[in-house]
């Protein structure tokens, strides 16, 4: 294979990366919310891109099970059922308890101070009506609870949930004392870390999980 033609490849390879990386973030932010229809005309125009990348990353959104691609009318921003929620609750207690039971077996004492640093500028962001802030530090805390497990295998599990559980915690952050209670059990978990409790930091982790997603799942059937 020629050089030039490497070069081309990789080109479109980065490109189709980008598509689908700007599409993803946009539908777990929000600027696509559900039931919005990505087209794909009206998006490589956006991007200045061909329509090849745009369709190929659409493919790829629908593995995520972030859109449905429906016929004639492109793909369309995926929702979430009541099964899916609770699915993903069940999945989501079994893994992230997995996570924080290694990360109190494994994290340093610096770590374990930078996760005392996190929930330390949550409360402040919290008293200040920092909504936005307040979210981004929770996806900060858990993606260090996953590289303080230490457990690779675990940590690529719970990356193929990340978008989703980031885009179900953009729509609890509404729903009243959530927030108060998510740091509050923050605390509990971190404690029990520090604390080398294994088995205690897995059942305050998965108290959490069940916790954000009841409060979801109560959210959506009020809604539906």
């Amino acid at each position: 294979m020629s050089t030039d033609s490497t070069g081309v490849q990789l080109e479109h390879l980065q490109l189709k990366d980008r598509v689908y990386r700007h599409l993803r973030d946009g539908i777990i932010d929000g600027t696509y919310d559900t039931g919005a229809a990505l087209r794909e005309v009206e998006i490589a125009s956006r991007l200045g891109v061909s329509k090849t990348p745009v369709r190929e990353a659409f493919v790829r959104l629908e593995k995520d099970r972030l859109v449905e691609l429906i016929p004639y009318r492109g793909a369309i921003v995926a929702g979430y059922s009541a099964a899916d929620l609770e699915e993903i609750s069940e999945i989501r207690q079994l893994v992230e308890g997995a996570c924080a039971s290694s990360a109190a077996a494994n994290a340093t004492d610096e770590e374990i101070a930078e996760l005392e640093r996190n929930i330390q500028q949550s409360q402040d962001a919290l008293a200040k009506g920092k909504v936005a802030q307040v979210a981004k530090l929770f996806d900060t805390f858990d993606q260090l609870i996953y590289r303080h497990s230490r457990n690779k295998w675990l940590t690529e599990l719970v990356e193929n949930l990340e978008g989703h559980q980031r885009r179900i915690g953009r729509l609890t952050v509404a729903i009243p004392g959530r927030l108060e209670r998510s740091v509050e059990q923050h605390e509990q978990i971190v404690e029990a870390i520090k604390a080398r409790n294994e088995r205690r930091a897995e059942r305050d982790m998965r108290a959490h999980v069940a916790s954000v997603m009841s409060d979801r799942l109560t959210s959506f059937i009020a809604e539906n």
